[in-house]
């Protein structure tokens, strides 16, 4: 259809792309830019674009992955998908969500939920906002810069920034804070959705160990990936490794802490 762009070397370079699978001198593939995957039964399911790429938290995210993923809830019947932020600093994701006509008691909880059981949790969106319909630009495509700020999320999105209320809290709410390199983190916000992974979490378990004399296992660790979570598992792992001192040790470390 073309052999490249007029006049345009480092585009035509980008775009057109030599073709491994072919003998043939010169001969290319055109990039469109197109998102797609194999699935089992050997179709080709459509993703998105890969410009709708996002970088969130050190994480790399297709935007159109979410979006198929998200469609898939018989309840949908569309969605949109955007990282937004709207306060500086502090970037989401957000879904927007036209329902079935019979699905409109569909909830952000269930899609959460949905979602959460096919992808990973720094892929779940921070807010659904439910929508009549998509807005549309004069080509017919999503206006995306249309889409509103999802206020309806407001009141979920201060429980999750929700400030340490104990000791423990706090000190763990520090701890998140140098490993994960932010500079404010909610108790009931989780880990691995603000950028956490496995090797992050060893470093937490570690500044655990030391702060608090508790061992903590990464299994504890991924069933309590929130900081209000964490910090009753490691007060119960505190409170059973007490009961099970004698009572001279307990007088001994009472002595100690006096």
């Amino acid at each position: 259809m073309a052999r490249g762009y007029l006049n345009r070397p480092e585009l035509t370079a980008e775009k057109f792309i030599p073709n491994p699978f072919s003998q043939e001198p010169g001969s290319r593939f055109y990039k469109t830019g197109d998102l797609a995957r194999w699935r089992a039964d050997g179709d080709i399911e459509y993703l998105g674009r890969i410009d709708n790429q996002v970088k969130l938290r050190g994480h790399r995210i297709e935007l159109g992955e979410i979006e198929s993923a998200l469609a898939r809830h018989p309840a949908v019947r569309e969605c949109v998908v955007l990282a937004r932020e709207d306060t500086p600093g502090d970037k989401r994701l957000a879904a927007y969500v036209v329902a079935e006509p019979d699905q409109a008691g569909v909830t952000a909880g269930d899609l959460r939920d949905f979602l959460k059981a096919r992808l990973p949790g720094y892929m779940v969106p921070a807010a659904f906002v439910p929508l009549d319909t998509l807005p549309l630009n004069g080509n017919g495509k999503v206006d995306r810069k249309a889409l509103p700020v999802p206020e309806l999320n407001r009141a979920e999105l201060n429980e999750l920034s929700a400030s340490p209320c104990t000791p423990t809290e706090t000190a763990l709410a520090e701890i998140w804070r140098d490993v994960l390199r932010i500079e404010r983190v909610g108790v009931r916000e989780n880990f691995f959705e603000l950028g956490g992974h496995s090797l992050l979490m060893t470093q937490v378990i570690l500044r655990v160990r030391d702060a608090f004399q508790a061992e903590l296992s990464m299994r504890t660790f991924f069933e309590s990936p929130t900081i209000a979570e964490l910090s009753v598992a490691i007060e119960e792992l505190l409170a059973e490794e007490i009961s099970q001192l004698s009572d001279e040790q307990v007088q001994r470390l009472t002595h100690s802490a006096v």
